[in-house]
């Protein structure tokens, strides 16, 4: 049975890094125990990402789409309360995806946003 997964929220310029909580290495966002998405489809929704919701650190919420005539895999990246939408998780990740992962938003780059995807059991830890 492997180890529950823990990480911390490092603070960095635009956003955050992660960081084992158990062993305190930096963990790579290539890392294979979690994904870290560019947000699809914000320049559908403009501004949107630029709103308080979406700010580093924040938790967000998956809503799987089973019935979008596009992508019947498509998984929508809202703000926690459910108001506003950044986007959706890539096409190429989607289908990996189930929606009960816990989602945090990472980074802003470029209009764009970068959000983490760990697993429904791992440990979060945002600085104070």
């Amino acid at each position: 049975m492997s180890e529950r997964l823990r990480l911390w929220l490092e603070r960095g310029e635009r956003g955050f890094f992660l960081r084992d909580a158990a062993t305190g290495d930096a963990v790579r966002w290539e890392d294979p125990r979690i994904r870290v998405i560019s947000v699809a489809g914000v320049t559908f929704r403009p501004g949107n990402v630029d709103d308080p919701s979406f700010d580093p650190g924040r938790r967000l919420t998956l809503v799987p789409e089973p019935d979008n005539e596009h992508d019947p895999h498509a998984v929508a990246i809202w703000n926690a309360d459910r108001t506003l939408q950044a986007g959706y998780v890539p096409a190429v990740t989607a289908q990996e995806v189930t929606g009960d992962e816990q989602a945090v938003s990472l980074w802003r780059v470029d209009g764009g946003l970068r959000v983490l995807l760990a697993p429904t059991d791992a440990w979060i830890g945002t600085p104070r």
